[in-house]
């Protein structure tokens, strides 16, 4: 099988991925992030909203409607959504691999 051309993704962006299978505007996605990773991600305003431009021209967020006219709510879509499995399979391949080494 022919690996994706994407893949891998960075830490960032499987983040960002995972926090917007939900509906979220992009400060929201950034405390979700920290949430997520207990602390250990932390996302800069700057990134994320990078991120975000480069997610929606690559088709794997779309932004959704919102009642809150400021902000602008994204979420992952059906593309960006077989991305983050593929990359969820690769780590997961990744980890076994290490398991079937001893680590």
């Amino acid at each position: 099988m022919t690996r994706n051309r994407h893949l891998p993704l960075t830490e960032t962006t499987t983040y960002i991925l995972l926090a917007l299978t939900q509906p979220l505007h992009g400060y929201g996605a950034i405390q979700k992030i920290t949430e997520l990773s207990d602390g250990a991600v932390k996302v800069a305003a700057g990134t994320m909203y990078g991120a975000i431009e480069n997610l929606l021209k690559l088709g794997w967020i779309h932004e959704v409607p919102s009642a809150d006219k400021r902000r602008r709510v994204y979420e992952v879509t059906a593309q960006g959504q077989d991305i983050l499995r593929q990359e969820i399979q690769r780590l997961r391949q990744l980890g076994n691999l290490a398991t079937q080494l001893g680590y």
